[in-house]
């Protein structure tokens, strides 16, 4: 085997470029998840990479799933009654607060 081919039994690696491109999200983005442990890595001397397993599961942590109060209903007889919200009751009227600084000038 020559010194610069790679050993075809051994799963190929994906450095954090390479995973960014293929989440459409910057390679300091990969690399921050990485470093706070929020996706798998391996970690070698050249930096953070990843193996297909790895990009999959990451693929399935950013998965959004459809929220079931969301989704159709198939029932057309369905027993579950909806919670209604009046548009004619007043909000809560919000104040803001002075700064602190200002407060503690006086």
């Amino acid at each position: 085997m020559h010194s610069g081919e790679k050993n075809p039994d051994l799963p190929k690696s994906y450095s954090a470029a390479q995973v960014a491109e293929a989440l459409d999200c910057s390679e300091w983005w990969v690399k921050e998840q990485a470093r706070r442990r929020r996706i798998p890595f391996l970690r070698s001397g050249s930096g953070y990479r990843f193996t297909r397993n790895h990009v999959e599961e990451i693929f399935h942590i950013l998965e959004e799933r459809p929220d079931p109060v969301n989704t159709p209903q198939i029932s057309a007889t369905s027993t579950r009654r909806r919670t209604f919200v009046p548009f004619d009751v007043p909000a809560m009227q919000l104040q803001a607060r002075r700064p602190r600084r200002a407060r503690n000038a006086v």
